[in-house]
């Protein structure tokens, strides 16, 4: 009976091993390479919601004639306030406010500390807590 495939035919096991550590070797380094990537595309996703919330507060200001108070929160783009200062021509301006990357809220308080003729709008950043250095918000932009 004659034989179909020659003995060489199929990779050995040798063979695939170092195919398997070479992936894995140019993988790892993917990865390593990406590494400050990710934290960059989290602080860009924060400027962009802190952008578009910006917007969203000074529309709500243009109707109203003031943005709405620390307690009344961000949820007055959302939901009528039904403390002081009464909105003269509110409407729903979000649909829900995003939370941060690290899944925290982000913080409004009105008048801001950094920006004390408006609001300070801003991420407690990585480590999850207000007025550390890690925080990126709307005074970050002027302070550079």
């Amino acid at each position: 009976m004659k034989r179909l495939t020659s003995p060489r035919a199929a990779f050995t096991l040798l063979e695939i091993m170092l195919v398997v550590t070479i992936i894995a070797l140019l993988m790892g380094a993917a990865i390593w390479g990406m590494a400050g990537n990710f934290e960059e595309a989290q602080k860009t996703r924060v400027k962009a919601d802190l952008s578009t919330i910006t917007t969203q507060l000074t529309l709500y200001q243009a109707s109203n004639g003031f943005p709405p108070s620390t307690e009344q929160g961000l949820k007055a783009l959302m939901v009528k306030p039904e403390g002081e200062p009464k909105p003269r021509s509110w409407r729903p301006y979000m649909k829900s406010i995003p939370n941060d990357p690290w899944d925290t809220p982000y913080f409004y308080v009105q008048p801001g500390r950094h920006n004390p003729d408006s609001f300070d709008l801003f991420s407690a950043g990585k480590d999850r807590k207000p007025d550390t250095p890690d925080d990126v918000g709307n005074w970050k932009e002027a302070e550079k």
